[in-house]
């Protein structure tokens, strides 16, 4: 893995042009910054895939401290070597920083995703090697997937910061709070603008939430989880709101299973069932963004409209009826969610 990172970093940082010391520089110290703290992060994230489950991996906090530390290592290289004299000297720094965040980002995901399914495999007596091959042929089916996926996305909509042409709206770009997040701390450490004391607070204002989350937790029969605020913080409304609302569904409808006087494994089979019809709406709108991305990629590309399912005219578009049409729909599945949930 290590010397397929260093062809990897070679190939990205080569572009550059830069003198032979310097470039074999960059390349040996990124890959040992991304081997280093990869190992730290995958040790971190798999424990907690293993006692809790991926959902409560720390990745977005990993994500935030390991550009500091990325970005942080590459201003000191820089200045050692004047990069910021050249002309595309802090986009290249902020590049690569980003690059060794990925990196470091791909270990956790993947420790995380692995320790999952070893952790579920051994519940379930599944036969461990049989799961290493499966484990393997999804990083390498997932390496060939996600990369031409996230292109067709960017192509289709673009992102917030980086859109393919320049006649497309901004407002439509898909959201990518993380990567605006990094990136952000990325420019602010370079251009010498970042604003540490809100790093600083940040850092206080998580120890002192955890104090206050193992006080709930040992005193009372409530918690408040750092993360969840962590995320409260920085995601936009656009992405909170159905994760509040559907908070308050799950918080009736277990109040409502429990009036029935149902025993745990009836109530199990209730959430089971409502576990896999939300599952089966994330799983079923990405499939359908996807393809319809490809939709518009294919219509582009041919002289047509970034529209090409259109049927209404720009004035109906632009008005309330379709966000009424919208708030309609989901209600509605808000409405049938609840009935799979607590039919017999």
């Amino acid at each position: 893995m290590v010397i397929a990172l260093l062809g990897v970093f070679y190939s990205f940082v080569s572009i550059e042009n830069l003198p032979v010391i310097q470039t074999i520089t960059f390349v040996v110290v990124g890959v040992i910054l991304a081997v280093m703290t990869g190992f730290f992060v995958a040790a971190a994230c798999a424990y907690m895939a293993g006692l809790i489950g991926t959902s409560s991996s720390p990745i977005s906090g990993i994500g935030i401290l390991a550009i500091i530390i990325s970005s942080l290592v590459m201003l000191a290289i820089c200045n050692s070597f004047g990069i910021f004299e050249i002309p595309s000297g802090e986009k290249f720094a902020t590049a690569t920083a980003i690059f060794t965040t990925s990196i470091i980002l791909a270990i956790a995901c993947i420790s995380n995703d692995n320790m999952q399914d070893l952790k579920t495999g051994y519940l379930v007596g599944a036969t461990p090697w049989r799961q290493q091959v499966a484990l393997l042929l999804g990083c390498i089916v997932g390496a060939f997937v996600i990369a031409p996926v996230l292109n067709l996305l960017y192509e289709a909509y673009g992102f917030p910061g980086a859109l393919p042409r320049s006649n497309m709206n901004p407002e439509n770009a898909l959201a990518a709070p993380q990567a605006a997040l990094m990136t952000t701390i990325a420019q602010g450490i370079f251009s010498a603008q970042l604003e540490w004391n809100y790093i600083f607070i940040g850092m206080g204002l998580g120890v002192i939430l955890v104090l206050i989350n193992v006080l709930l937790t040992k005193t009372t029969k409530y918690a408040l989880p750092p993360l969840a605020v962590g995320m409260g913080i920085y995601l936009p409304p656009s992405l909170q709101t159905p994760i509040v609302i559907g908070a308050f569904i799950g918080y009736f409808l277990d109040k409502l299973l429990r009036k029935r006087n149902l025993n745990d494994e009836s109530i199990e089979e209730h959430k089971r069932r409502g576990t896999l019809f939300a599952s089966g709406l994330i799983v079923g709108e990405s499939i359908m963004g996807v393809l319809i991305a490809g939709l518009i990629v294919v219509s582009v590309t041919n002289g047509g409209s970034e529209k090409p399912l259109s049927i209404v005219s720009a004035e109906f578009a632009s008005g309330m009826m379709p966000d009424l049409l919208g708030l309609f729909a989901f209600v509605f599945v808000i409405f049938y969610f609840c009935k799979i949930v607590s039919s017999k």
